[in-house]
C-alpha cells in the first residue's frame, strides 16, 4: 500500500486502513500475551498479563485514532475529478479534517493564493461560518491577517472560484507549488502548511 501524505487526495481512506490494521495487530498481540500468561502461570498474575495490560494504552490511542478517521468526511472521487480539471497550477490540499474545541470541520479541498483562501466541503454538518472563522483564527496565530476566506458547499461554485484564482495566478506569474516547496523548517509556516498541521 503506497503511502498517501497529508494533503493528498485519499489521505483519510489511507489512514483508516492503517488504523484498522494497527488496532487489529495490537489487539491480537495483547490477547495472545494474556492467554499465554494464563496457560503458563495458571492465573492472570504474571508478567505476560502486565505486558498485555500496558499494551492496552497504545491500543486505546489507536482505537480513538480509528474512530476519528471514520468520523472524518473524505472528498468523493467525482468531486476530486472535477476539482482537478479546474485546479490548473494552483496548490490544492485535499481531505482535511480541522479540529477545534467545539467542532470538527471537514474540508474536502482548499487552496491558497495570495491572500485568498477558497475551500470546498461535502460535509452537510459543517458550519461554514464557524469553519471560516476557525481558519481565520488559526492563521492569525502566525501573524497572517486580512485574508479572504470562502468555503463552498457546491463543487461547481468552487470550481468557478478555482478558475478565477488560476487566471489571477497566471496574470501575476505566481507558482504556489514552488513557494510551498521553498519553505524552510524552523521558519514561520506558510498558510497551506498551517492548514495541514492543524488537520487530523
Amino acid at each position: 500500500m503506497n503511502k498517501v501524505y497529508k494533503g493528498d487526495f485519499g489521505h483519510i481512506f489511507y489512514q483508516r486502513k492503517n488504523a484498522v490494521i494497527r488496532t487489529t495487530i495490537m489487539g491480537c498481540i495483547i490477547l495472545v500475551l494474556f492467554i499465554a500468561g494464563l496457560i503458563i502461570a495458571g492465573s492472570n498474575k504474571n508478567i505476560f498479563s502486565i505486558v498485555a495490560a500496558l499494551g492496552c494504552l497504545p491500543m486505546g490511542w489507536s482505537v480513538i485514532n480509528l474512530i476519528m478517521y471514520y468520523r472524518a468526511v473524505p472528498l468523493t472521487q467525482s468531486s476530486y475529478d472535477k476539482i482537478k480539471d479546474h485546479a490548473g497550477s494552483l496548490y490544492v490540499i485535499y481531505d482535511l479534517s480541522l479540529t477545534s474545541e467545539k467542532s470538527t470541520f471537514n474540508v474536502g479541498a482548499i487552496t491558497v493564493l495570495g491572500k485568498n483562501i477558497a475551500g470546498f466541503t461535502e460535509d452537510e454538518n459543517t458550519d461554514i461560518q464557524d469553519c471560516q472563522d476557525h481558519i481565520k483564527h488559526q492563521i492569525s496565530l502566525s501573524k497572517y491577517h486580512d485574508y479572504s476566506i470562502k468555503i463552498y458547499r457546491n463543487v461547481d461554485d468552487f470550481c468557478k472560484r478555482l478558475d478565477e484564482l488560476e487566471k489571477l495566478r497566471k496574470d501575476h506569474n505566481i507558482d504556489p507549488k514552488e513557494l510551498e516547496s521553498l519553505w524552510t523548517p524552523g521558519t514561520i509556516q506558510t498558510v497551506p502548511g498551517i492548514l495541514k498541521s492543524i488537520s487530523l
